[in-house]
């Protein structure tokens, strides 16, 4: 065994024994594969938490150079089964998950994404299909987990966290976060006493022309909850659909006033509004995913979305027509829809309509209202 290898599974073996974890050392431990990820060395175990236990997952690293012995931080098991046939493909999912994680609350701290180059945050765009976080913005300095996670259960029938999961997560929220899976996808809420950094909040909720006092509401935060939800097996509309149950249940709480996701701040009554509709239709609540914005130029008036990069999407952007603002909002809400619930992928060149007569040309380009690049509709 190398000394890499040793210190790796002297790595994994005080991170299970951790009280909020195993809580003990492993009764038995072996490496059982080695990859590699993000130009990074990991090593997949499998242990047991008895003699007579079956075998369970677990991965650390990553390193840098053969020579390292210390790792990044990526040390964690999910305490699920090993199985040899898919223990890497699942050891990276977990490695994933943790990058995806970590990378979204520093971004959304410390506002680095504003330092990235257009190519860099395309590249992120891109790889981030599934993925939905978002600010619920609080006007004090409290946030009441339990009561959170009160609203998941009678709202949606959501336990948070699992039972199994109870005793892990004891130590977490104390900190003011929660991490727990819902079928097949991660969920996480993580507390900041601190408003969203640099006015971001604000200067984006001016683009909410639904709610005259967007502006001077949101000015009133002086805390977060950031929430997150990764997919690991299913898809961007369930993901999406799970993100928004967890955003309501935030939402419901008294010193709530808004979430700042998708490129503006919503109303916490509208928002909630839009959620229970899937109670009653489990129907995608696209107005609550997806902002449509407007805006009025000396040709006419513009308009594009924001959040439809989240499901794997392209945006799109209408430059200078002629349409009233409702026609062109209620056009942009039914092609959105569209790609969405049939799961379309509209490329350049092509035309869309929606009558045997209309046809709208489409060519994709540089964003002007949105980062990247997005399919300008011709309406």
């Amino acid at each position: 065994m190398t000394t890499q290898q040793q210190a790796a599974m002297q790595s994994m073996i005080e991170w299970l024994a951790d009280e909020h974890e195993l809580g003990r050392e492993p009764s038995k431990i072996e490496i059982a594969g080695e990859f590699d990820l993000h130009d990074m060395h990991y090593y997949i175990f499998k242990y047991k938490k008895s003699m007579l236990g079956k075998w369970l997952l677990g991965v650390c690293g990553g390193y840098e150079d053969l020579s390292d012995t210390q790792h990044c931080g990526h040390v964690f098991s999910e305490m699920q089964p090993y199985d040899p046939a898919t223990a890497e493909q699942e050891a990276i999912t977990i490695v994933e998950m943790i990058r995806e994680y970590w990378m979204k609350q520093a971004a959304a701290i410390e506002a680095e994404s504003q330092n990235a180059t257009s190519e860099e945050e395309e590249a992120a765009e891109d790889d981030s299909s599934g993925i939905f976080n978002g600010f619920v913005l609080l006007n004090s300095s409290e946030c009441d987990l339990e009561q959170i996670k009160a609203n998941l259960l009678q709202d949606w029938d959501i336990s948070c966290p699992p039972p199994e999961e109870e005793e892990q997560n004891a130590a977490k929220e104390k900190d003011g976060t929660l991490v727990f899976d819902v079928d097949g996808f991660m969920l996480a809420v993580s507390f900041v006493d601190a408003p969203v950094p640099d006015g971001e909040a604000e200067y984006f909720a001016q683009a909410n022309y639904l709610w005259k006092d967007a502006v001077e509401v949101t000015k009133t935060h002086v805390a977060q909850i950031i929430l997150a939800v990764f997919t690991r097996s299913g898809s961007p509309l369930d993901s999406a659909k799970l993100y928004t149950k967890l955003a309501a249940s935030c939402l419901k709480l008294p010193n709530a006033i808004g979430i700042y996701t998708s490129g503006t701040v919503f109303q916490p009554e509208l928002y909630l509004e839009f959620a229970d509709l899937m109670k009653s239709d489990d129907m995608l609540p696209l107005l609550n995913l997806v902002h449509f914005g407007l805006v009025g130029t000396e040709s006419g008036m513009s308009g594009y979305t924001y959040g439809l990069r989240a499901f794997g999407k392209d945006e799109i952007e209408i430059l200078d027509s002629q349409a009233a603002p409702s026609e062109l909002r209620d056009f942009l809400i039914d092609v959105s829809g569209y790609i969405l619930e049939q799961d379309v992928t509209l490329r350049d060149g092509e035309t869309i309509g929606f009558s045997a007569e209309q046809k709208l040309q489409i060519t994709r380009s540089e964003g002007v209202y949105v980062n990247g690049d997005s399919l300008k509709i011709q309406f």
